[in-house]
């Protein structure tokens, strides 16, 4: 389906209007901006894009994958959503017993009315409802300058749901069953939360992101509930009959600083032995799920151990490919790879169920993924990580923030790498 309103524009001031775009989408019950901030790489798809309002959507209650698959049949226009954690529950039956406080549904697809896309300056407008003229000229009359939120005049009281006691000792428990064999790595999270929070969604966002733009960041309202995400990672792309799944594990802190002490740590985590024999683990796994899905031999790994730089961390990054065999669509390859391995560990079934018995919140979004959906089949999903929650409805706010464990783990270290990753967020929340 054709849209039936288009246009074309040039945009002096990019960010500037990016604001305004998402100002202007915060009055739709539904919304999903997707920003790379200018990150460059040889996988790369879309630089900005945002998807407004629901003109048909997918929101299964049972089956959910089949549901999807059913409901993509004859879809002719690129489509957004998210995959929730809780999605495991369907793929593999282990249940989550901790409660919804965020409201995102396991997993949701929407086909939006209105699509503007940002590449440099130039924006395209696609649009089924609007004029698409006329929508431009709303936009940018727009005031994109936001008043001060209820977080600057009161800082968000942030709480620990356990305290680093308990996560100390959570650790060693989990060595422990790594001791006896039961799984090699396992990712643990732990959750900081606010009841009672107040806050302009698009401000923390914008915040967020000024403080540490990542190239898969995004805006994401499902009715009340928000996802205010600035994601370094990639979960899963099809790009061209091609996989490319491109997991992080190996963190450390930079000096920014000291620039001759930031590159001191960047190759101290090049060499680190334990940060190498964590990221092996998971390429393996990721290797594996995949392996599932595609062409015999045709899984390889096209960069181990690659070294990235962002915002507040170095991070250690592979990129695992391969070519989907014959049959196989987008639900088959969620149901073999999904949750990710990064966000799990391994063997992925029996550190799910570890999961469940060691922390204390549920996941939902966090530790999902993001993203869209060709008519061709193709699709690019994020890993929802360093990411603020928000519901406004009942004023809960979260984020997590996880690591994995091995069994030359240090709990104080991974404590300390916890809050590392969570820099940027402490930050924006005071």
């Amino acid at each position: 389906m054709l849209p039936k309103y288009s246009s074309h524009h040039t945009i002096p001031e990019p960010e500037k209007f990016k604001t305004q775009m998402l100002i202007w989408a915060n009055r739709f019950n539904i919304c999903a901006l997707l920003d790379n901030h200018q990150y460059h790489s040889p996988h790369q798809n879309i630089d900005c894009v945002l998807a407004v309002d629901a003109m048909d959507a997918c929101l299964p209650t049972a089956n959910h994958l089949q549901e999807l698959s059913q409901w993509l049949e004859g879809k002719t226009q690129r489509v957004f959503g998210h995959l929730s954690y809780d999605l495991k529950e369907s793929i593999t039956g282990i249940v989550s017993t901790h409660e919804n406080k965020l409201g995102f549904p396991e997993l949701y697809f929407f086909e939006p009315a209105t699509v503007l896309e940002l590449k440099g300056n130039l924006l395209q407008i696609h649009s089924q409802t609007t004029n698409t003229q006329e929508l431009f000229q709303v936009i940018s009359d727009l005031d994109p300058i936001i008043a001060p939120a209820e977080q600057e005049k009161k800082k968000v009281q942030m709480q620990a749901r356990i305290s680093k006691e308990q996560y100390l000792d959570k650790i060693r428990s989990i060595q422990n069953h790594i001791l006896k064999g039961d799984c090699y790595e396992l990712n643990f999270c732990q959750e900081f939360f606010a009841e009672e929070a107040s806050i302009d969604p698009i401000d923390v966002y914008l915040q967020l992101n000024q403080v540490s733009p990542n190239p898969f960041a995004c805006f994401y309202k499902y009715h009340g509930s928000y996802l205010l995400c600035a994601s370094p990672e990639r979960y899963l792309q099809q790009k061209n009959n091609r996989l490319v799944s491109q997991p992080i594990k190996g963190t450390l802190k930079r000096d920014l600083e000291n620039p001759e002490q930031d590159l001191i740590l960047e190759n101290q985590l090049r060499h680190s032995v334990k940060d190498q024999s964590e990221n092996v683990m998971v390429v393996d796994l990721v290797r594996n799920d995949l392996s599932r899905v595609c062409k015999p031999g045709s899984v390889k790994v096209e960069e181990l151990f690659g070294i990235y730089r962002f915002p507040q961390v170095h991070q250690m990054v592979s990129t695992i490919v391969g070519e989907p065999a014959a049959g196989m669509d987008l639900c088959a390859i969620l149901n073999a790879s999904f949750p990710m391995g990064s966000m799990t560990g391994a063997p992925k079934f029996k550190v799910m169920q570890l999961i469940e018995q060691y922390e204390e919140s549920r996941r939902g979004l966090y530790s999902g993924a993001v993203g869209y959906i060709e008519p061709n089949g193709d699709f690019d999903f994020n890993v929802v990580i360093r990411s603020i929650l928000f519901n406004q409805a009942n004023q809960y706010l979260s984020y997590q923030v996880g690591g994995g464990i091995t069994f030359y783990s240090d709990a104080e270290k991974e404590y300390e790498e916890c809050l590392a990753k969570a820099g940027a967020i402490m930050q924006v929340l005071g």
